[in-house]
Protein backbone atom coordinates (compact mmCIF):
# COMPACT_ATOMS: atom_id res chain seq x y z
CA UNK A 1 0.00 0.00 0.00
CA UNK A 2 0.70 3.37 -0.21
CA UNK A 3 2.84 5.09 2.55
CA UNK A 4 0.95 6.48 4.93
CA UNK A 5 2.19 9.05 5.74
CA UNK A 6 0.25 11.66 3.70
CA UNK A 7 -2.78 9.97 4.41
CA UNK A 8 -6.10 11.38 5.94
CA UNK A 9 -6.66 10.45 9.44
CA UNK A 10 -9.32 7.70 10.19
CA UNK A 11 -9.69 7.63 13.84
CA UNK A 12 -7.75 9.75 16.40
CA UNK A 13 -7.49 9.73 20.48
CA UNK A 14 -7.07 13.13 22.32
CA UNK A 15 -6.50 12.53 25.85
CA UNK A 16 -7.77 9.31 26.73
CA UNK A 17 -7.71 8.52 30.55
CA UNK A 18 -9.51 5.37 31.78
CA UNK A 19 -9.55 4.90 35.70
CA UNK A 20 -11.73 2.07 37.02
CA UNK A 21 -12.97 2.22 40.67
CA UNK A 22 -11.22 -0.28 43.44
CA UNK A 23 -13.07 -2.24 46.13
CA UNK A 24 -11.09 0.46 48.73
CA UNK A 25 -13.12 3.19 46.80
CA UNK A 26 -10.01 4.42 45.14
CA UNK A 27 -9.44 5.18 41.52
CA UNK A 28 -6.87 3.02 39.93
CA UNK A 29 -5.53 4.70 36.79
CA UNK A 30 -5.31 2.23 33.45
CA UNK A 31 -4.57 4.43 31.03
CA UNK A 32 -3.23 8.30 30.97
CA UNK A 33 -3.65 10.59 28.19
CA UNK A 34 -3.20 8.44 25.64
CA UNK A 35 -3.56 10.97 21.84
CA UNK A 36 -2.56 8.87 18.94
CA UNK A 37 -3.98 9.24 15.01
CA UNK A 38 -4.78 6.46 12.71
CA UNK A 39 -4.11 7.18 8.66
CA UNK A 40 -5.32 5.19 6.14
CA UNK A 41 -3.33 2.67 4.50
CA UNK A 42 -1.11 1.68 7.52
CA UNK A 43 -0.50 -1.28 10.44
CA UNK A 44 -0.60 -0.42 13.89
CA UNK A 45 0.01 -2.51 17.00
CA UNK A 46 0.42 -1.83 19.92
CA UNK A 47 2.84 -3.79 22.38
CA UNK A 48 4.05 -3.02 26.43
CA UNK A 49 4.04 -5.18 29.57
CA UNK A 50 1.26 -7.25 30.64
CA UNK A 51 -1.31 -4.98 32.20
CA UNK A 52 -0.55 -1.40 30.13
CA UNK A 53 -3.71 -0.71 29.04
CA UNK A 54 -3.55 -2.17 25.32
CA UNK A 55 -6.54 -4.15 25.40
CA UNK A 56 -8.59 -1.13 27.33
CA UNK A 57 -7.61 1.28 24.57
CA UNK A 58 -8.45 -0.47 21.47
CA UNK A 59 -12.25 -1.05 23.14
CA UNK A 60 -12.42 2.40 23.78
CA UNK A 61 -11.13 3.47 20.40
CA UNK A 62 -13.89 1.02 19.24
CA UNK A 63 -16.78 2.64 21.22
CA UNK A 64 -16.93 0.00 23.71
CA UNK A 65 -16.01 1.76 26.26
CA UNK A 66 -16.36 5.35 27.07
CA UNK A 67 -13.08 6.61 28.87
CA UNK A 68 -13.24 8.73 32.35
CA UNK A 69 -11.57 11.38 29.98
CA UNK A 70 -10.84 12.51 26.89
CA UNK A 71 -12.43 12.02 23.50
CA UNK A 72 -12.21 9.46 20.30
CA UNK A 73 -13.11 11.09 17.21
CA UNK A 74 -13.51 9.37 13.33
CA UNK A 75 -12.62 11.46 10.66
CA UNK A 76 -13.16 14.59 12.88
CA UNK A 77 -16.24 13.95 14.36
CA UNK A 78 -16.40 13.08 17.89
CA UNK A 79 -17.94 9.65 18.95
CA UNK A 80 -20.02 9.27 21.59
CA UNK A 81 -21.15 5.35 21.08
CA UNK A 82 -19.61 2.60 18.41
CA UNK A 83 -17.06 3.92 16.02
CA UNK A 84 -18.61 3.20 12.49
CA UNK A 85 -16.79 1.00 10.50
CA UNK A 86 -14.60 -1.21 12.47
CA UNK A 87 -14.30 -5.17 12.53
CA UNK A 88 -12.74 -7.09 15.40
CA UNK A 89 -11.42 -9.84 15.83
CA UNK A 90 -10.55 -11.33 19.47
CA UNK A 91 -7.65 -13.70 21.12
CA UNK A 92 -10.52 -16.09 21.78
CA UNK A 93 -12.14 -17.88 18.61
CA UNK A 94 -15.65 -17.55 20.26
CA UNK A 95 -17.39 -19.62 17.44
CA UNK A 96 -21.01 -20.56 17.90
CA UNK A 97 -20.70 -24.54 18.32
CA UNK A 98 -24.26 -25.03 17.12
CA UNK A 99 -23.67 -23.27 13.59
CA UNK A 100 -21.13 -24.12 10.59
CA UNK A 101 -18.72 -21.93 9.17
CA UNK A 102 -20.79 -20.26 6.47
CA UNK A 103 -23.40 -19.69 9.65
CA UNK A 104 -20.91 -18.54 12.20
CA UNK A 105 -19.77 -15.76 9.28
CA UNK A 106 -23.33 -14.77 8.44
CA UNK A 107 -24.27 -14.00 11.92
CA UNK A 108 -22.14 -10.45 11.86
CA UNK A 109 -24.43 -9.36 9.18
CA UNK A 110 -27.68 -10.20 10.50
CA UNK A 111 -27.74 -6.57 12.42
CA UNK A 112 -26.70 -4.65 8.53
CA UNK A 113 -30.02 -6.02 7.48
CA UNK A 114 -28.23 -6.96 4.21
CA UNK A 115 -30.23 -8.71 1.05
CA UNK A 116 -30.15 -12.32 0.97
CA UNK A 117 -27.71 -12.22 -2.13
CA UNK A 118 -25.47 -9.72 -0.45
CA UNK A 119 -25.12 -11.84 2.35
CA UNK A 120 -23.88 -14.82 0.71
CA UNK A 121 -21.66 -13.12 -1.79
CA UNK A 122 -20.21 -11.22 1.31
CA UNK A 123 -19.53 -14.70 3.22
CA UNK A 124 -18.26 -16.36 0.05
CA UNK A 125 -15.71 -13.37 -0.49
CA UNK A 126 -14.10 -13.74 3.13
CA UNK A 127 -14.28 -17.82 3.26
CA UNK A 128 -11.67 -17.29 -0.06
CA UNK A 129 -9.64 -14.78 1.44
CA UNK A 130 -9.10 -16.04 4.25
CA UNK A 131 -8.66 -19.89 2.71
CA UNK A 132 -11.40 -21.85 4.54
CA UNK A 133 -13.08 -22.93 0.56
CA UNK A 134 -14.39 -26.38 1.16
CA UNK A 135 -14.92 -25.87 5.03
CA UNK A 136 -18.07 -24.13 4.52
CA UNK A 137 -20.63 -26.38 5.80
CA UNK A 138 -17.90 -27.81 8.56
CA UNK A 139 -19.09 -27.01 12.33
CA UNK A 140 -16.67 -25.48 14.80
CA UNK A 141 -15.51 -28.85 16.72
CA UNK A 142 -14.55 -30.37 13.11
CA UNK A 143 -11.95 -27.86 12.28
CA UNK A 144 -8.48 -26.55 13.64
CA UNK A 145 -7.39 -23.66 16.41
CA UNK A 146 -5.62 -22.02 13.13
CA UNK A 147 -8.98 -22.37 11.05
CA UNK A 148 -11.46 -21.08 13.93
CA UNK A 149 -9.34 -18.35 14.09
CA UNK A 150 -10.03 -17.76 9.92
CA UNK A 151 -13.36 -17.69 10.73
CA UNK A 152 -12.46 -15.36 13.42
CA UNK A 153 -10.80 -12.88 10.85
CA UNK A 154 -13.51 -13.90 8.27
CA UNK A 155 -16.00 -12.52 10.27
CA UNK A 156 -14.18 -9.19 10.93
CA UNK A 157 -13.78 -8.77 7.27
CA UNK A 158 -17.58 -9.64 5.98
CA UNK A 159 -18.75 -6.18 7.69
CA UNK A 160 -16.42 -5.04 5.36
CA UNK A 161 -14.83 -2.41 7.63
CA UNK A 162 -11.97 0.56 7.22
CA UNK A 163 -10.86 -0.46 10.43
CA UNK A 164 -10.18 -3.78 11.75
CA UNK A 165 -9.40 -4.40 14.91
CA UNK A 166 -7.64 -7.54 16.40
CA UNK A 167 -6.76 -7.98 20.07
CA UNK A 168 -3.84 -10.58 19.99
CA UNK A 169 -5.43 -12.61 17.46
CA UNK A 170 -2.46 -15.28 16.94
CA UNK A 171 -1.93 -15.93 20.65
CA UNK A 172 -4.01 -19.08 20.74
CA UNK A 173 -2.51 -20.83 17.95
CA UNK A 174 0.61 -22.78 17.33
CA UNK A 175 3.77 -20.60 16.14
CA UNK A 176 3.58 -22.21 12.60
CA UNK A 177 0.20 -21.74 12.81
CA UNK A 178 0.43 -17.91 13.79
CA UNK A 179 2.92 -17.32 11.17
CA UNK A 180 0.93 -18.83 8.32
CA UNK A 181 -2.76 -16.39 9.25
CA UNK A 182 0.18 -13.54 10.17
CA UNK A 183 1.43 -13.61 5.80
CA UNK A 184 -2.16 -14.13 5.10
CA UNK A 185 -3.61 -11.44 7.26
CA UNK A 186 -1.18 -8.83 5.65
CA UNK A 187 -1.41 -9.88 2.16
CA UNK A 188 -5.53 -9.03 3.04
CA UNK A 189 -4.84 -5.87 3.72
CA UNK A 190 -2.46 -5.10 0.92
CA UNK A 191 -4.57 -6.15 -1.84
CA UNK A 192 -8.05 -5.40 -0.22
CA UNK A 193 -9.08 -2.30 -2.12
CA UNK A 194 -9.99 0.10 1.15
CA UNK A 195 -11.38 -2.42 3.67
CA UNK A 196 -9.89 -2.62 5.77
CA UNK A 197 -7.99 0.49 4.66
CA UNK A 198 -6.03 -0.15 8.34
CA UNK A 199 -5.00 -2.28 11.21
CA UNK A 200 -4.46 -1.51 14.77
CA UNK A 201 -3.66 -4.60 16.59
CA UNK A 202 -2.53 -5.42 20.13
CA UNK A 203 0.17 -8.04 20.47
CA UNK A 204 2.75 -9.14 23.48
CA UNK A 205 5.04 -10.41 20.32
CA UNK A 206 8.22 -8.20 18.72
CA UNK A 207 9.08 -10.31 16.08
CA UNK A 208 5.35 -10.36 15.46
CA UNK A 209 5.05 -6.82 15.60
CA UNK A 210 8.01 -6.06 13.49
CA UNK A 211 6.56 -8.48 10.65
CA UNK A 212 3.15 -6.66 10.30
CA UNK A 213 3.58 -2.92 11.78
CA UNK A 214 4.06 0.37 10.01
CA UNK A 215 3.59 1.60 13.36
CA UNK A 216 5.01 0.33 16.79
CA UNK A 217 3.38 1.70 19.72
CA UNK A 218 5.36 1.17 22.82
CA UNK A 219 3.15 1.16 25.79
CA UNK A 220 4.70 1.88 29.65
CA UNK A 221 2.35 0.72 32.37
CA UNK A 222 0.84 2.03 36.21
CA UNK A 223 -0.82 3.75 34.45
CA UNK A 224 -0.42 2.99 31.26
CA UNK A 225 0.89 5.70 28.86
CA UNK A 226 2.75 5.90 25.55
CA UNK A 227 6.14 5.54 25.79
CA UNK A 228 7.40 5.83 22.16
CA UNK A 229 5.91 5.37 18.73
CA UNK A 230 8.72 3.63 16.60
CA UNK A 231 8.26 3.74 12.91
CA UNK A 232 8.66 1.01 10.91
CA UNK A 233 10.70 1.29 7.34
CA UNK A 234 11.10 -2.12 6.21
CA UNK A 235 10.03 -3.13 2.99
CA UNK A 236 7.30 -5.50 1.98
CA UNK A 237 7.27 -8.61 2.15
CA UNK A 238 9.26 -9.01 5.06
CA UNK A 239 11.65 -12.04 6.05
CA UNK A 240 11.91 -12.75 9.83
CA UNK A 241 15.66 -13.54 8.89
CA UNK A 242 17.32 -10.46 7.80
CA UNK A 243 19.91 -8.34 9.42
CA UNK A 244 17.42 -5.49 9.02
CA UNK A 245 14.72 -7.48 10.32
CA UNK A 246 16.55 -8.53 13.30
CA UNK A 247 18.30 -5.51 14.16
CA UNK A 248 14.54 -3.64 14.41
CA UNK A 249 13.81 -6.81 17.14
CA UNK A 250 16.64 -5.98 18.85
CA UNK A 251 15.89 -2.21 18.67
CA UNK A 252 12.45 -2.64 20.32
CA UNK A 253 13.72 -5.14 22.61
CA UNK A 254 15.85 -3.05 24.03
CA UNK A 255 13.61 0.09 23.87
CA UNK A 256 10.97 -1.95 26.31
CA UNK A 257 13.61 -3.69 28.54
CA UNK A 258 15.06 -0.19 29.39
CA UNK A 259 12.11 1.11 30.66
CA UNK A 260 10.54 -2.50 32.59
CA UNK A 261 14.39 -2.95 33.89
CA UNK A 262 16.27 -0.27 34.14
CA UNK A 263 19.90 -0.26 35.01
CA UNK A 264 19.44 2.44 37.71
CA UNK A 265 15.74 2.02 39.67
CA UNK A 266 13.97 5.84 40.16
CA UNK A 267 15.04 7.33 43.52
CA UNK A 268 12.44 7.56 45.77
CA UNK A 269 10.82 11.12 47.28
CA UNK A 270 10.80 10.00 50.84
CA UNK A 271 11.85 10.97 54.42
CA UNK A 272 14.30 8.47 55.30
CA UNK A 273 11.73 6.90 58.08
CA UNK A 274 9.29 6.55 55.01
CA UNK A 275 8.83 2.72 54.17
CA UNK A 276 8.80 2.58 50.11
CA UNK A 277 5.67 0.06 49.26
CA UNK A 278 7.04 -1.45 45.64
CA UNK A 279 3.97 -3.56 43.51
CA UNK A 280 4.68 -6.80 43.36
CA UNK A 281 4.99 -8.30 39.99
CA UNK A 282 2.18 -10.94 39.01
CA UNK A 283 4.22 -13.99 39.54
CA UNK A 284 4.28 -17.23 41.63
CA UNK A 285 7.21 -18.26 43.72
CA UNK A 286 7.83 -21.37 42.20
CA UNK A 287 8.42 -19.27 38.87
CA UNK A 288 10.77 -16.69 40.59
CA UNK A 289 12.74 -19.96 42.04
CA UNK A 290 12.75 -21.85 38.69
CA UNK A 291 14.08 -18.83 36.79
CA UNK A 292 16.91 -18.69 39.37
CA UNK A 293 17.65 -22.50 39.14
CA UNK A 294 17.72 -22.31 35.13
CA UNK A 295 19.93 -19.38 35.49
CA UNK A 296 22.20 -21.06 37.68
CA UNK A 297 22.52 -23.79 35.55
CA UNK A 298 22.77 -22.27 32.38
CA UNK A 299 26.01 -19.94 33.44
CA UNK A 300 24.49 -17.48 35.25
CA UNK A 301 23.61 -14.85 32.82
CA UNK A 302 21.41 -14.53 30.16
CA UNK A 303 19.94 -11.89 27.18
CA UNK A 304 15.85 -11.58 28.42
CA UNK A 305 15.26 -12.11 25.10
CA UNK A 306 16.32 -15.14 24.29
CA UNK A 307 15.86 -16.58 27.83
CA UNK A 308 11.96 -15.89 27.50
CA UNK A 309 12.30 -18.71 24.30
CA UNK A 310 14.41 -20.48 26.30
CA UNK A 311 12.52 -20.53 29.43
CA UNK A 312 9.36 -21.01 27.60
CA UNK A 313 7.88 -17.54 29.33
CA UNK A 314 5.86 -14.97 26.91
CA UNK A 315 8.57 -11.86 27.09
CA UNK A 316 6.13 -9.84 29.23
CA UNK A 317 5.74 -12.82 31.34
CA UNK A 318 9.45 -13.17 32.25
CA UNK A 319 9.40 -9.37 32.30
CA UNK A 320 7.51 -10.03 35.54
CA UNK A 321 9.47 -12.82 36.65
CA UNK A 322 12.71 -11.01 36.63
CA UNK A 323 11.66 -7.59 38.05
CA UNK A 324 10.96 -10.33 41.66
CA UNK A 325 13.93 -12.12 41.04
CA UNK A 326 15.67 -8.82 41.02
CA UNK A 327 13.34 -7.14 44.02
CA UNK A 328 14.47 -10.10 46.50
CA UNK A 329 18.32 -9.54 45.20
CA UNK A 330 18.51 -12.97 43.38
CA UNK A 331 19.75 -10.94 39.92
CA UNK A 332 20.63 -7.52 38.69
CA UNK A 333 19.65 -6.42 35.29
CA UNK A 334 22.55 -3.98 33.81
CA UNK A 335 21.52 -3.45 30.19
CA UNK A 336 19.75 -6.43 28.35
CA UNK A 337 21.18 -8.96 30.81
CA UNK A 338 20.35 -10.85 33.55
CA UNK A 339 23.07 -11.75 35.95
CA UNK A 340 23.03 -13.77 38.72
CA UNK A 341 24.37 -11.96 41.99
CA UNK A 342 26.09 -13.74 44.67
CA UNK A 343 23.29 -14.37 46.73
CA UNK A 344 21.29 -15.65 43.71
CA UNK A 345 24.37 -18.00 42.94
CA UNK A 346 23.86 -19.78 46.20
CA UNK A 347 20.28 -19.42 45.85
CA UNK A 348 19.89 -21.46 42.71
CA UNK A 349 22.06 -24.52 44.44
CA UNK A 350 20.04 -24.41 47.63
CA UNK A 351 17.92 -27.43 48.70
CA UNK A 352 14.47 -26.22 48.91
CA UNK A 353 14.05 -26.23 52.52
CA UNK A 354 17.43 -23.72 52.48
CA UNK A 355 15.77 -21.40 49.79
CA UNK A 356 12.72 -21.48 51.88
CA UNK A 357 15.01 -19.63 54.99
CA UNK A 358 16.40 -17.19 52.36
CA UNK A 359 13.38 -16.80 50.47
CA UNK A 360 11.75 -15.64 53.80
CA UNK A 361 14.53 -13.12 54.63
CA UNK A 362 14.58 -11.44 51.33
CA UNK A 363 10.21 -10.86 51.28
CA UNK A 364 11.25 -9.67 54.80
CA UNK A 365 13.00 -6.70 53.70
CA UNK A 366 10.40 -5.31 51.49
CA UNK A 367 7.89 -3.20 53.34
CA UNK A 368 4.73 -4.68 52.01
CA UNK A 369 5.50 -8.29 53.85
CA UNK A 370 7.27 -6.57 56.90
CA UNK A 371 4.46 -4.20 57.35
CA UNK A 372 1.78 -7.06 57.10
CA UNK A 373 3.38 -9.46 59.35
CA UNK A 374 4.15 -7.29 61.56
CA UNK A 375 0.22 -6.27 61.79
CA UNK A 376 -0.64 -10.04 61.80
CA UNK A 377 1.80 -10.25 64.59
CA UNK A 378 0.49 -7.61 66.45
CA UNK A 379 -3.19 -8.97 66.32
CA UNK A 380 -5.14 -10.14 69.39
CA UNK A 381 -5.43 -13.90 68.13
CA UNK A 382 -2.19 -13.77 65.96
CA UNK A 383 -4.41 -13.83 62.71
CA UNK A 384 -6.59 -11.47 60.48
CA UNK A 385 -9.03 -12.03 58.23
CA UNK A 386 -8.19 -11.86 54.24
CA UNK A 387 -10.69 -8.77 53.74
CA UNK A 388 -8.40 -7.13 56.41
CA UNK A 389 -5.22 -7.90 54.53
CA UNK A 390 -6.77 -7.12 51.37
CA UNK A 391 -7.79 -3.59 52.99
CA UNK A 392 -4.06 -2.98 54.03
CA UNK A 393 -2.66 -3.79 50.89
CA UNK A 394 -4.89 -1.54 49.29
CA UNK A 395 -4.22 1.10 51.28
CA UNK A 396 -0.34 0.72 51.15
CA UNK A 397 -0.20 0.26 47.61
CA UNK A 398 -3.20 2.14 46.11
CA UNK A 399 -3.06 1.99 42.31
CA UNK A 400 -2.70 -1.40 42.47
CA UNK A 401 -5.32 -3.76 42.24
CA UNK A 402 -5.75 -5.88 46.06
CA UNK A 403 -7.37 -8.88 44.89
CA UNK A 404 -4.32 -9.54 42.73
CA UNK A 405 -1.71 -8.19 45.29
CA UNK A 406 -3.40 -10.41 48.35
CA UNK A 407 -2.83 -13.51 45.75
CA UNK A 408 0.97 -12.69 44.82
CA UNK A 409 1.53 -11.91 48.95
CA UNK A 410 -0.17 -15.02 50.11
CA UNK A 411 1.86 -17.19 47.40
CA UNK A 412 5.40 -15.59 48.80
CA UNK A 413 4.41 -15.58 51.90
CA UNK A 414 3.53 -19.50 52.20
CA UNK A 415 6.37 -20.39 50.31
CA UNK A 416 8.87 -18.70 53.08
CA UNK A 417 7.13 -20.00 55.87
CA UNK A 418 6.03 -16.71 56.75
CA UNK A 419 2.44 -16.69 56.86
CA UNK A 420 -0.36 -19.23 56.64
CA UNK A 421 -3.88 -18.55 54.51
CA UNK A 422 -6.47 -21.09 55.56
CA UNK A 423 -9.04 -20.92 52.78
CA UNK A 424 -12.05 -22.33 54.76
CA UNK A 425 -11.83 -19.61 57.04
CA UNK A 426 -10.57 -16.99 55.28
CA UNK A 427 -7.21 -16.08 57.54
CA UNK A 428 -4.22 -15.34 57.49
CA UNK A 429 -1.84 -16.31 60.44
CA UNK A 430 1.95 -16.84 61.63
CA UNK A 431 3.23 -19.83 60.42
Amino acid sequence: MEDSVQQPVLLSSENVTQRFPMPNGNMVTVLDNISMDIRKAEIICLIGPSGCGKSTFLRILAGLMRPTSGKVFARGKEMTGLTPGVGMVFQMFALFPWMTVSENIQSVLVPLQLQREEVQHRVSTVIKMVGLEGFEEAYPREISGGMKQRVGIARGLAVQPELLFMDEPFSAVDALTAESLRTDLVDIWDEAEGQPASIVMVSHDIKEVVYMADRIVVFSANPGRIRTIVQNKLARPRDYRTPDFLAMVDYLHDIITTNELPDTPPAAVTTPSQPVFEPLPPVSSSDVVSFVEYLGSHGGQGDVFVLAHEFGKEFSDLINIVKAAEMLDFIDTPKRRTVLTPLGHRFADMGTEDQKVVWKQQILTLSIFKTIHAEVQASRNGSMLDDEVQDRLAELLPNENPEFTFATFINWARFGNLLAFDEDSDEVSLQ
